[in-house]
C-alpha cells in the first residue's frame, strides 16, 4: 500500500499531543472502567463564558444542554452524540466544541450521555441516543428548540446516522440535518482504507470496539447497529460528511455519502488531505481543524436557520 502523505502540521501536533491515541493493544475489555476514569481525568473543564449556559436533564438519560445567552425564544436545535468508539467518552469532553457551535451557530446544543460497551453492548446505546433524541423533541417548548439536527464525531457520527435511521423507520422525530463528523458506520472492516497504516484509530482498535459491541462473530448485524449496512438511505434527512484521507473510515463514509445522494438525500462531502482520524481533536489550532469546523458551521447555519445575532456574524466562520 502506498505511503500516506500528512499534513506537517498535523504530524508536529499528533507528536506533542499530551494525551496519546487509544491504543487497543495496551487494553483489555476488563481494563476499559479504569482506562476511561483515567481519560477523563485529564479532560480539562470547559471555562466559564457569560455568552453561554450550560445544564443537565436527567431524563432516561442524561443530557447536556448549552444556550447562548440572550432574548428568550426559539432557537435551532443540534442533538450532539459524542465520540469514543462507543467504547468509551463523555459528554463533557465536547465542551469547548460545544459551547463553539452553539455560539457560532446561534442554536441550542444537547448532548446525550449514552451507555457504553462492552458492558452495554449492541442495542443499548443507540437505544439511549434516541430515547434523548425523542425527549429533546417532545419537550421542544419548555427548552425553547425548532428545527432539530443530529450530529456527532466518529462512533457519535455513527450513531448519529443510526438515529436518523431509527427516527425515519419509527415515525420521528423529525429531522432536519444530520451533520457527520468522521463517522464510524461499518462493522465489516472490508474496504481498503481500514487495512491502512494510520497514527490514529486504526484497524487493531476499530476491530476491538466493533467486537465489543456486537461480540465475537455476531449472526446478524442491523443497520441501526452499523448504518453502512443500511440497503435503504432515501428519507433522510440532509447530511454532511467529512473524514481525512488518513482515516480508515475514508472508504465508508465516502461509500455512504455516495449512496445517500443516490438515493436522493442532499448531501455535502469533504475529504481532508493528510489528516487522521480526529485530527481537529488532537489538533484543534491547526489550519486544517479550523477549516474542517469553519465548514460545519458554515453548514449548520444554512440547514438549520441561523439565529442573526451569532458573535461572529451571518456567512463568517470563526
Amino acid at each position: 500500500m502506498p505511503e500516506m502523505y500528512l499534513d506537517p502540521e498535523l504530524a508536529a501536533g499528533l507528536a506533542a499531543a499530551p494525551v496519546r491515541p487509544f491504543d487497543a493493544s495496551e487494553v483489555r475489555y476488563e481494563d476499559l472502567p479504569a482506562f476511561r476514569k483515567e481519560r477523563a481525568a485529564l479532560v480539562v473543564p470547559e471555562a466559564s463564558d457569560e455568552r453561554i449556559t450550560i445544564t443537565e436533564r436527567h431524563t432516561p438519560v442524561r443530557l447536556r444542554i448549552y444556550r447562548p445567552v440572550g432574548p428568550p425564544g426559539t432557537l435551532p436545535c443540534l442533538y450532539w452524540i459524542h465520540g469514543g468508539g462507543m467504547i468509551m467518552g463523555n459528554v463533557e469532553a465536547d465542551d469547548a466544541r460545544l459551547v463553539e457551535y452553539a455560539l457560532a451557530v446561534g442554536c441550542v446544543v444537547v448532548s446525550v450521555d449514552y451507555r457504553l460497551a462492552p458492558e452495554h453492548p449492541y442495542p443499548a446505546g443507540v437505544e439511549d441516543c434516541y430515547a434523548g433524541l425523542v425527549w429533546t423533541a417532545d419537550h421542544s417548548d419548555e427548552l425553547g428548540i425548532g428545527a432539530i439536527a443530529v450530529g456527532g464525531a466518529s462512533a457519535g457520527g455513527g450513531l448519529a446516522a443510526a438515529a436518523a435511521l431509527l427516527a425515519r423507520d419509527r415515525g420521528g422525530p423529525d429531522l432536519v440535518f444530520q451533520l457527520l463528523c468522521y463517522p464510524m458506520l461499518d462493522d465489516r472492516n472490508e474496504t481498503p482504507s481500514s487495512f491502512m497504516e494510520v497514527p490514529s484509530w486504526g484497524r487493531r482498535e476499530n476491530v476491538f470496539a466493533w467486537t465489543a459491541l456486537l461480540g465475537p462473530s455476531p449472526d446478524e448485524v442491523p443497520p441501526y447497529a452499523a448504518p453502512a449496512r443500511a440497503t435503504d438511505l432515501s428519507g433522510l434527512p440532509p447530511a454532511f460528511i467529512d473524514v481525512g484521507q488518513v482515516d480508515i473510515f475514508r472508504d465508508e463514509c465516502l461509500d455512504y455519502a455516495r449512496r445517500l445522494a443516490q438515493a436522493g438525500v442532499p448531501t455535502e462531502f469533504h475529504l481532508y488531505p493528510g489528516a487522521y482520524h480526529g485530527w481537529d481533536s488532537l489538533v484543534p489550532d491547526a489550519a486544517l481543524s479550523r477549516r474542517a469546523v469553519r465548514e460545519r458551521i458554515r453548514a449548520l447555519r444554512e440547514r438549520v436557520a441561523p439565529c442573526p445575532s451569532s458573535p461572529y456574524g451571518p456567512g463568517v466562520g470563526p
